[in-house]
């Protein structure tokens, strides 16, 4: 007889549901029932319907043994999108790596502000030039190419792993042509102007790090997360050169922390800008402005 926290030999979907459900609560994960449902469609190639509907299917050892290893995955704090290669984001499929932050869902806050802009300086000068700092996966300026056809960016980072994936997912959406990747330090290589510039730089304090999920401080690239003893450091950089990039008409438009806001606020104050607009996360938490 298998033991009892272990599925049967000839497992079914509802066995495998079950006992990765089971192992995903024991070792403390947030959502252990969305995530052992995820990893087990990715694992057997079952729809959602099939897990309602015939959770007596019986499951080939192959797609067994898959599941098992992403399960053990899981319980050690990987994240789901870290398993399965990538993510959805604003609409398109980004690939991840080690050298890549997971984008949140905060994120596409940015992307919605941007948004506004990117139409409103296309429709008067025929395209709109982007310039996203840190780009990781391309996740910001991916997402407005793939929505506005005029849209030209350039992506900065200073990982050429990051770089790499960021022009894998640009080719994956056939976007290649109009995204231009540099390796630089904030605004160390960058040369020109441009009409956005857009950043969700590393924003959490230094001391604060070591608090963070495990999903977050054992998986994230830390030079993704720490934004110096205060987590403003990024943005003092960003604020000091964005003038000499920013076209006439200009915005910039930045993701912070929860309690960030009117620190960032006066860091950009102080270098001739004002908050043109604020927007709230999904969790009512200040999140995004936008400068000019």
């Amino acid at each position: 007889m298998p033991a009892q926290d272990e599925p049967a030999p000839t497992a079914t979907l509802g066995d495998l549901l079950r006992h990765g459900r089971a192992k995903l609560e024991a070792a403390g994960c947030p959502t252990p029932a969305l995530d052992a449902r995820l990893l087990l469609l990715a694992a057997t190639g079952a729809n959602h319907a099939a897990l309602i509907s015939d959770p007596g299917r019986a499951v080939i050892a192959e797609s067994h043994r898959r599941y098992e290893s992403m399960i053990d995955r899981r319980a050690a704090r990987e994240p789901v999108d870290r398993i399965l290669g990538g993510r959805d984001f604003h609409g398109i499929f980004l690939t991840l790596s080690p050298d890549t932050l997971s984008p949140r869902g905060d994120t596409e806050i940015l992307v919605d502000a941007a948004l506004g802009h990117v139409g409103r300086i296309a429709a008067k000068t025929g395209r709109c030039r982007i310039l996203d700092i840190g780009t990781g996966t391309g996740a910001i300026a991916l997402s407005l190419l793939a929505a506005e056809p005029r849209v030209f960016a350039t992506g900065t980072d200073i990982a050429a792993g990051a770089l790499a994936t960021a022009a894998q997912n640009a080719a994956m959406l056939g976007l290649s042509c109009r995204f231009t990747l540099l390796l630089s330090d904030v605004f160390q290589e960058v040369k020109g102007e441009f009409d956005l510039i857009l950043s969700n730089p590393p924003y959490i304090p230094t001391p604060d790090i070591g608090a963070l999920m495990p999903e977050v401080r054992l998986f994230d690239p830390s030079a993704a997360l720490d934004g110096g003893i205060d987590g403003l450091d990024f943005y003092r950089r960003i604020a000091a050169g964005a003038r000499a990039h920013l076209s006439p008409g200009g915005r910039v438009g930045l993701e912070f922390g929860h309690d960030q806001k009117q620190a960032v606020a006066a860091i950009f104050g102080q270098a001739g800008f004002a908050v043109e607009s604020a927007h709230v996360d999904l969790g009512g938490n200040d999140r995004v402005m936008i400068l000019r």
